[in-house]
């Protein structure tokens, strides 16, 4: 493989960790399928780098890692709001109260009711 050839590997993967980054930040979880496909692309060429490309790829090491930190990030936002919105409808369907003697009790909601609760 040219130098050239590996020079222009090494710039779309760069390029292709930027976009994943910027997608991350955004919230734009469904460009984030057509980054991993490029990834995907990039990963599969032979890539044999020289000497002088090392510090280069360890650069490139280091933003992977960094995006790698913020998908985990996110993925726990994520799985907070599906928890979240499970509350919230455990709590549309029923609701924990006490009676004067402390004991919990469940009242459930019907579902013709009108009545709207607020968190």
């Amino acid at each position: 493989m040219t130098d050239a050839a590996q020079n222009d590997i090494l710039h779309r993967l760069d390029r292709v960790l930027d976009r994943e980054r910027a997608a991350l930040l955004d919230g734009d979880f469904g460009a984030l399928h057509d980054v991993l496909e490029e990834k995907e692309g990039v990963f599969a060429t032979d890539l044999i780098t020289s000497d002088a490309d090392r510090s280069r790829l360890t650069a490139l090491l280091e933003k992977s890692a960094r995006n790698q930190e913020l998908l985990d990030t996110a993925m726990r936002g994520v799985r907070a709001v599906a928890n979240r919105l499970g509350t919230l409808g455990r709590l549309s369907r029923s609701l924990e109260v006490y009676d004067r003697e402390g004991r919990r009790t469940v009242v459930h909601n019907d579902p013709a009711s009108r009545v709207q609760r607020r968190a």
